[in-house]
């Protein structure tokens, strides 16, 4: 079952490719369709890690054993992950159904879609360094072509500086898997974590140099603080759906999930590492909050507080401790629903008035009241009110800061919460509730399509159920378990072997 998570994304791929230009309308079933196979797979998985050996599953592709033959791993890091990504791919998916007609060739887009899809599954499912870098390539190369899509001026720059950067980034990671691998004579995650447990520490000083190169590489790829520049132009540049998909989900998969799955579960955590991945999230908290304060872009801002949300996750997984982890990855998921829904209610407003300046749209709560009540929920979450699933995450991270008597960084993250409520306020106040200035450009507008509807009603709602993954009996059964999965660490290793 495990490989179906990149079968069924590249299969649809080729065949919305084949027939999407004869058959118009089959390239909207079959990406939908894959998509909810998909999810419901990733649900099937939950259930069933619960009832293997030490909650890991694996697939020796072709039926070779590791470390010589290609190894699939899912534990709950990679399930939680799994469920965050086609959730979103699939609200994207429905969303795309009415927005993307304004598009020609639809089934390129489709394509497109499910070849990034396909990369970011096979970066979660895959126990392999150098088949981590393929998939990451897939998601990243089908993500350049999908910002320029509309072939804009704006699109086409935007995609040319975000391919520039991106291409620095693979080709630091790449370098740092070919250190590894002439070091270590292994690409498996698990044998490496082994083999580096065995080693002196006086011997694993080419592992730090490699470990920063990871950091920067990755870094760029979660737009971390200094590494951010491309992410204010990429994002917004995109089409909603995309936007949703590149701030919800991508940088979190190529990013954050495969760095944390480096650094925590294959080369071993240390506490200087900590320091920087805290470093890193304070400094892209305050620099992307600060910028977003500015904007009058609605796509553009999104895009700064999604550098500013990321500085959570890095700062709460950073920490080191259970209850920061805890934070660091249910801030993860959450961020992943409301930022998702955010840009999908740009995209809604875009949709109808074709613009994205705040100052030139108002008056939508009358003529767009489902959109308005997405954006409401999303802007509630993402500032941390209570009882939205961005309060929770945030609260716990604010707990985990001041657990460790790390007061400044707790001050920071309050602090960066109520410059987002602020930032959120302005939204609200100028895109939805204060009367238009133009009236008569007003009178034509009208709520979105039923599908766009669809789509931002089922992550408004997730967003407003999701507070409940912190309830004890149900945090036991889930989130507890992801962060005992990065707590074991180089564990890690013997624990996919003696699951062979």
């Amino acid at each position: 079952m495990i490989p179906l998570f990149t079968v069924i994304p590249l299969g649809t791929a080729f065949i919305v490719a084949l027939i999407g230009r004869f058959v118009k309308w089959l390239s909207d079933i079959f990406a939908t369709l894959a998509n909810l196979v998909l999810v419901v797979l990733s649900f099937f998985l939950l259930v069933k890690l619960q009832s293997t050996p030490n909650n890991v599953i694996t697939y020796k592709v072709g039926g070779w054993i590791p470390p010589f033959g290609i190894l699939l791993v899912v534990d709950y890091l990679s399930v939680m992950m799994l469920l965050t990504v086609n959730i979103v791919a699939l609200c994207s998916t429905v969303f795309s159904i009415s927005y993307m007609e304004r598009y020609t060739d639809k089934w390129k887009y489709y394509s497109l879609f499910m070849l990034m899809l396909a990369g970011m599954n096979g970066v979660i499912i895959t126990g392999d360094i150098f088949n981590m870098y393929v998939f990451l390539e897939i998601a990243a190369i089908a993500s350049y072509a999908l910002v320029s899509f509309g072939c804009e001026s704006e699109e086409l720059e935007a995609s040319f500086k975000y391919l520039v950067l991106g291409s620095v980034a693979s080709s630091l990671i790449l370098l740092s898997i070919a250190l590894v691998y002439s070091y270590i004579s292994s690409l498996n995650f698990a044998d490496i974590a082994k083999v580096l447990e065995n080693l002196p520490k006086e011997r694993t000083y080419i592992i730090k140099f490699v470990i920063m190169l990871m950091i920067v590489g990755f870094g760029l790829k979660a737009a971390l603080v200094p590494f951010h520049s491309w992410l204010p132009d990429a994002h917004p540049s995109a089409p909603a759906p995309i936007s949703a998909m590149l701030s919800g989900v991508l940088i979190k998969t190529l990013g954050i999930y495969a760095l944390v799955r480096l650094l925590f579960n294959v080369f071993g955590i240390q506490q200087n590492m900590l320091k920087i991945l805290v470093l890193l999230g304070i400094l892209s908290m305050i620099v992307g909050v600060i910028l977003a304060l500015y904007q009058w872009d609605y796509k553009r801002l999104l895009a700064y507080h999604s550098i500013s949300q990321v500085g959570y996750i890095i700062l709460g997984i950073g920490l080191g401790t259970p209850l920061g982890i805890l934070g660091g990855i249910f801030h993860l998921i959450n961020h992943s629903l409301f930022k998702s829904l955010l840009f999908l209610t740009s995209g809604a407003t875009e949709y109808t008035l074709s613009t994205r300046d705040l100052r030139l749209m108002g008056g939508l709560k009358q003529k767009m009241p489902y959109t308005t009540f997405c954006a409401l929920v999303g802007s509630m979450s993402i500032s941390g009110i209570p009882p939205f699933n961005g309060f929770w995450s945030k609260f716990i991270i604010i707990l985990a800061c001041i657990q460790i008597n790390n007061i400044f960084a707790a001050i920071i993250a309050a602090v960066v919460s109520l410059l987002t409520l602020s930032s959120f306020t302005k939204v609200m106040k100028y895109g939805f509730y204060t009367e238009p200035q133009n009236n008569t450009a007003q009178i034509q507008i009208k709520e979105v399509p039923v599908y766009m509807v669809i789509s931002m009603l089922i992550l408004s709602v997730l967003c407003i159920i999701a507070g409940i993954l912190v309830l004890p009996q149900i945090r036991t059964l889930f989130l507890d378990k992801v962060v005992f999965v990065l707590q074991k660490g180089t564990e890690y290793g013997n624990i996919v072997f003696s699951n062979l």
